[in-house]
C-alpha cells in the first residue's frame, strides 16, 4: 500500500530523542532518499570546483616566484584564468542541481503531508488546529528546502575542501597552520555551545508561526461573527500574542546566530593577521619565500570559507530539525487506511448497479445495540437499536445533545462504535471498507459545505463525471432553478469563498443537490430545513417524500413539522432510543415526543400534502 506510513510503522521523530548534530545530519540525509543521484552529482561538481579553487594558490605561488626570477608569466596567468572560469561554471551547475533536488524533496514532503492530513482519523482533527496543520505543509517544508538543498552538501564538501586546504598548508608551513588552527578551534567551541539553543529557539518559532496560522484561520472562518460583535481588536490582540511569541523566538535565534557569526569572523580575521605577521617575519628570515606566503594566505582564505560554510550548515541543520520534528509529528498522526487504487472516473453509482450487489430483503441500515463516547468515560450513545428501511423516510428526533449527530458520524464511519454493530444492506460495517460504506451514503450536513468554485463544481463534487441532464435533474429536485437563473454564468457561475454569494438556504439546497447526484442508497439529512422559510420548508418536505421513493432517507429534525409525515420516527433521549413509531402513535405513547410536539404546538398530522414536484426516475432505477 502506497502513501505515508502510519504512526505504528513509522519511526518516532528523531528530534525528540537525540539532539546531537550527528543525528540531525543523518535525519536530514534520509530526506534525500530518491534524490541521491542528484546529491552525488552536485557533490562531485562542488568538489571539482573546490579542487580547481585549491589549485589556484599553487599557480599563484609559481607566478610570484617566476616573476621574481624574471620568467615569462602569461602562460601561468592564462592557466589561472581558466581555473577561475571553470570553477565558477562548475559551481553554478552544481548549485542548480542542489536547488532542484531541494524542491523535489519539498514536493515529496508536501504530497505526503497533504495525503496524510486529508485522511487523519476524525479524532485528530478534534485535537489539532487546522491552521497549525496547514503551516506544516507550507512554512515548515519551506525551511527544510534550504537545509536539504544547501546545508548537507555544504557540510560535506566544506569539510573535504577544508581537509584539502589543511594538507596543502601543512606542506607549505606547519607552524603557521598550527597558529591558524588555534583560532579556528576557539570559534568551533563557541559555535558548538550555541547549537542546542538555536535548535530549541527554531522549534519555538515554527510552533508560534503555526499558531498564528491557526488563530488567523479561526478568525477569518467566522468573520461575520467577528464583525457583528466588534471583536476585530480582540482577535488582532489574540493573534498579536502569537506574533510576539514568534518574534521572541526569532530574536532568540538571531541573538544566538549573531554571537556565532562574530566568532567565525574573529577566527577569520585572527587567522589572516597571524599569517601576515608571522608569515612576513618568516619570509624576512628566509624560512619561506614570498610565493609561499601568498599561497598560504590564499589557502587560509580557502580554509576559512569552507569552515564558515560548515558552521553555517550545522546551525541551519539544527534549525531545520525544529521544522522536521513538526512535519514528522504530522506524518505520525493516526490516519484512515488508504483506499484502493482509484478507478477511472465514472458517473455516480446507479440504482441498477446497487441492485446487483445488494439484497433488498435487508434494510438499508441497521444499528444494533450501538454505544459510543468521544471520551470513554462519558458515553454519548447507549445501546441504540433501530433500522432504516429501503425507500422509506425515517426521522431521528430528540432534544439537543441526545446524540442524533453522533449517530450520523458513526454511519459515515468518521468514528468507530465502542460496542454494538452497524450494518449496511445487511453487511456488518466492520466487514466493509470505509470507502465501501461511504459509497452507499450521501450527507447533507447541518453546516453546509460549499467550496470555492462554480455552482457546477459544487453540485458535481460527489460525481465529477455527471452529465448535464443528471445535474439539471437534481437542480430541479433541490429547487435551485432560481439560483441558476440569478447567478451570473448560471451553473458555471462562481460562488465565492464558502459560498458567500448564496444565502444559507441556498447553500443548503446546493448541498442537497450534490447529495442527490450521487444516487445514494441512504441519504442522511441533518436539519435540512434549519435555514428555510415556511414556504420552502413545505416544498422541501414534499421533495423528501419523493426522494424516499428512490432511496432510504434518514433525517434529523428539530422542527417536527418537517418529519411528521415520515414513515418512521425514532426518538432519542439521553443517548437511548426512547420510542419508535409514526407521528400519531408517538403523540399517545411517548411522553418525550409528546413534550417535543407540545413545545411546537403540533397536533395529529393531516394527510400529507400533494407532491408539487414529480421525480423522474433514472432510466436504470428499479422503480
Amino acid at each position: 500500500m502506497t502513501g505515508p506510513k502510519t504512526g505504528t510503522d513509522r519511526a518516532q521523530p528523531a528530534a525528540e530523542g537525540d539532539r546531537s548534530t550527528r543525528t540531525a545530519v543523518a535525519t536530514m540525509y534520509r530526506l534525500t532518499t530518491g534524490h541521491r543521484a542528484s546529491v552525488a552529482v552536485a557533490s562531485v561538481l562542488t568538489l571539482a570546483g573546490s579542487a580547481l579553487g585549491l589549485a589556484q594558490p599553487l599557480v599563484a605561488k609559481h607566478t610570484v616566484d617566476a616573476s621574481g626570477r624574471g620568467q615569462t608569466l602569461w602562460p601561468l596567468l592564462l592557466v589561472l584564468a581558466v581555473l577561475f572560469v571553470t570553477e565558477a561554471a562548475t559551481g553554478a551547475v552544481g548549485r542548480f542541481v542542489l536547488e532542484r533536488m531541494g524542491e523535489g524533496v519539498v514536493r515529496g514532503l508536501r504530497h505526503s503531508l497533504v495525503a496524510r492530513l486529508l485522511r487523519l482519523e476524525m479524532r485528530e482533527y478534534d485535537r489539532h488546529r487546522s491552521g497549525d496543520l496547514i503551516s506544516r505543509v507550507t512554512a515548515d517544508t519551506t525551511l527544510l528546502r534550504e537545509v536539504v538543498s544547501q546545508a548537507l552538501v555544504d557540510l560535506v564538501t566544506g569539510a573535504l575542501v577544508a581537509v584539502g586546504a589543511i594538507v596543502l598548508m601543512v606542506w607549505i608551513d606547519p607552524l603557521l597552520l598550527l597558529l591558524v588552527a588555534l583560532t579556528v578551534v576557539g570559534a568551533a567551541v563557541v559555535v558548538a555551545s550555541l547549537l542546542k539553543g538555536i535548535r530549541a529557539a527554531s522549534e519555538r518559532m515554527q510552533t508560534s508561526v503555526g499558531a498564528i496560522a491557526a488563530d488567523l484561520e479561526r478568525a477569518l472562518g467566522a468573520l461575520p461573527m467577528v464583525r457583528v460583535h466588534r471583536a476585530e481588536e480582540r482577535e488582532a490582540a489574540r493573534i498579536g500574542e502569537r506574533v510576539e511569541a514568534a518574534y521572541g523566538a526569532g530574536v532568540r535565534t538571531a541573538k544566538l546566530a549573531s554571537v556565532m557569526s562574530p566568532a567565525v569572523e574573529l577566527a577569520v580575521q585572527g587567522s589572516f593577521l597571524i599569517v601576515l605577521v608571522i608569515g612576513g617575519l618568516r619570509v624576512n628570515g628566509q624560512a619561506n619565500t614570498l610565493g609561499d606566503l601568498v599561497a598560504f594566505l590564499l589557502y587560509a582564505s580557502y580554509l576559512v570559507l569552507p569552515l564558515s560554510s560548515v558552521f553555517r550548515a550545522v546551525g541551519l541543520i539544527q534549525r531545520g530539525m525544529g521544522a522536521y520534528q513538526r512535519i514528522e509529528q504530522a506524518l505520525c498522526l493516526p490516519a484512515e487506511p488508504s483506499p484502493p487504487a482509484p478507478r477511472p472516473t465514472v458517473r455516480a453509482r446507479t440504482c441498477q448497479q446497487a441492485r446487483q450487489t445488494v439484497s433488498y430483503e435487508e434494510p438499508a441500515l441497521a444499528l444494533r445495540d450501538l454505544s459510543f463516547g468521544y471520551d470513554p468515560d462519558r458515553p454519548v450513545l447507549r445501546g441504540v437499536t433501530f433500522t432504516v428501511p429501503r425507500r422509506r423516510q425515517t426521522a431521528l428526533v430528540g432534544r439537543s445533545g441526545a446524540g442524533k449527530s453522533t449517530v450520523f458520524a458513526l454511519i459515515a464511519r468518521f468514528y468507530e462504535p465502542d460496542s454494538g454493530s452497524l450494518l449496511f444492506d445487511g453487511s456488518p460495517a466492520t466487514a466493509l471498507s470505509r470507502v465501501a460504506c461511504r459509497e452507499r451514503i450521501a450527507v447533507v450536513d447541518q453546516n453546509t459545505h460549499v467550496v470555492h468554485g462554480t455552482l457546477w463544481d459544487n453540485i458535481t463534487y460527489a460525481a465529477p463525471g455527471a452529465t448535464e441532464s443528471d445535474v439539471r435533474r437534481v437542480v430541479e429536485l433541490a429547487q435551485l432553478e432560481g439560483v441558476v437563473r440569478s447567478l451570473p454564468g448560471g451553473l458555471r457561475g462562481m460562488l465565492g469563498e464558502r459560498g458567500g454569494t448564496l444565502s444559507a438556504g441556498e447553500r443548503q439546497r446546493v448541498a442537497l443537490a450534490r447529495a442527490l447526484l450521487a444516487r445514494p442508497g441512504l441519504l442522511l439529512l441533518d436539519e435540512p430545513t434549519s435555514h428555510l422559510d415556511t414556504i420552502n420548508e413545505t416544498a422541501l418536505t414534499t421533495v423528501m417524500t419523493d426522494i424516499a421513493q428512490e432511496c432510504a432517507v434518514l433525517v434529523i429534525a428539530h422542527r417536527l413539522s418537517t418529519v411528521q409525515h415520515a414513515d418512521q420516527i425514532v426518538v432519542l433521549d439521553n443517548g437511548r432510543v426512547a420510542a419508535c413509531g409514526r407521528h400519531e402513535e408517538l403523540l399517545t405513547s411517548s411522553p418525550t415526543y409528546r413534550e417535543l410536539a407540545a413545545g411546537q404546538m403540533l397536533r395529529p398530522a393531516a394527510a400529507p400534502p400533494s407532491p408539487v414536484t414529480t421525480v423522474r426516475p433514472h432510466p436504470h432505477s428499479p422503480l
